[in-house]
Parts: structure tokens; C-alpha cells; sequence
């Protein structure tokens, strides 16, 4: 159920083939990111130019982190893996990951030199209590335990600030939906709306490695 008061921009659901998309970001997407068009333009309708912003497990190749880093007054990313600490590693990562046209266009944005890297977990981030004005976590809680689902969220709550966000996107249904509810409202965070549980008949979705649809949710820590 959607609440008529709420943004639409704010809702917790599935994107679905009526929303907008982005082909590009800084590079073209490769077409095996099947949901990153939908993920990352609605991305970019949320930030704010005077932002502090967290791009949480961010990887090494993908571009959200380069983008933040040109838009925001100050953007953090951070991944668990140890090639974030080296720009080194990074651009081999890209030229093996995405090619090379993909690293200069990077190179040309004046967003990646802006970033300021940590290879930390999301699990235990080593930021300090309400810094953030807003945490991205894309496509990542389908790869962790239920445990560590958990844990994600309660250290973006504890990082972010008192009226803060979170925005979510996840596939499912690796993601348990109603798991996930659970959590959120253990780490004392609130979705904007009440969501149905199943895809609508337009969501977006992919039969790479199964039927796989996305959910995304704008989650807020309360003032």
C-alpha cells in the first residue's frame, strides 16, 4: 500500500520497466548489470549537493562511488575488498572488469579523485556516529547471511544522521522482504511506506541466474 503523502521518489518497491533508467553513468553499463539503469538513476535523484554520502561495499569498478564524488561535498567509499586501498589496483580492476574506454572516462570525471577509500565490512564501518547525510548499499544484501543483513543495517544507523538515509537496492527473492522488515525496524529505522510483498506484473527482472527481480527502499533514521 502506498502512502499518498509520501514522495514517490521516497517508496519502498520494485522497479518496474515504467521507471526511469540511465545507461550510462560516467561509462556505458554493461548489459549483464541488468538492474544498475533503474538502480543508479534513482540514485542519482537522491542526492543533495551539500551531502555527506557513504558509498557502502561500493566495489571496485562500479561507478556510483566516481559519480557521489563529483556531487556531493564529501564522499566516502568503502568495500571489503583490499584492492580499494590502491588506485593502482583499482584501474586494473576496471581495464579487466569494464575495459579501458571505461577507466578514461573515469579518469576525465572529476568525481574518483574526490573519493576518500576504505576497505572496511559493512558489518563494521570505521566512520564515526551520525556522519552521514545519506548511505548507498546497491546490490548488496542478497550476497550477505541474514546475520550480517542485520548488522549492516544497525551500523548504517549508527553512522548515519538523525534524519539521515539509506537507500536500498537488493534482488529478490534472495532477499527475504519480510526478514529484511524485521531488521530495519531492530536497528530503530523506518521505511516510508507499507509495500506489497510480491512483484507487480511490469517489475523489472532478469533469468541470468534465475528469476531475479530488484527492490529498492529509502529507508530514514528518525529524528
Amino acid at each position: 500500500m502506498t502512502n499518498p503523502n509520501v514522495n514517490s521518489l521516497e517508496e519502498a518497491r520494485f522497479f518496474t520497466s515504467s521507471d526511469a533508467r540511465t545507461d550510462t553513468l560516467i561509462y556505458p553499463l554493461p548489459a549483464t548489470w541488468w538492474s544498475r539503469p533503474y538502480e543508479y538513476e534513482w540514485c542519482r535523484t537522491l542526492i543533495d549537493p551539500g551531502d555527506i554520502a557513504l558509498d557502502a561495499a561500493c566495489g571496485i569498478s562500479h561507478p556510483l562511488k566516481f559519480y557521489l564524488g563529483a556531487v556531493c561535498h564529501e564522499t566516502h567509499a568503502c568495500d571489503f575488498d583490499a584492492r580499494i586501498n590502491s588506485w593502482t589496483t583499482i584501474e586494473q580492476e576496471i581495464i579487466q572488469d569494464v575495459g579501458p574506454q571505461a577507466l578514461h572516462s573515469i579518469v576525465a570525471h572529476p568525481g574518483w579523485s574526490r573519493v576518500q577509500y576504505a576497505e572496511a565490512s559493512i558489518t563494521d564501518l570505521p566512520y564515526e556516529d551520525n556522519y552521514f547525510d545519506i548511505i548507498f548499499c546497491i546490490s548488496v544484501l542478497e550476497h550477505l547471511r541474514h546475520v550480517d543483513q542485520d548488522l549492516s543495517l544497525k551500523e548504517f544507523a549508527r553512522t548515519v544522521k538523525p534524519g539521515g538515509r539509506i537507500a536500498l537496492t537488493f534482488d529478490y527473492p534472495t532477499v527475504d522482504l519480510e526478514q529484511l522488515t524485521r531488521a530495519v525496524e531492530s536497528a530503530g529505522l523506518t521505511f516510508a511506506n507499507e509495500f506489497a510483498l510480491t512483484p507487480p506484473p511490469d517489475a523489472i527482472q532478469s533469468d541470468l541466474w534465475g528469476k531475479l527481480f530488484c527492490f529498492r527502499a529509502l529507508l530514514r533514521k528518525p529524528l
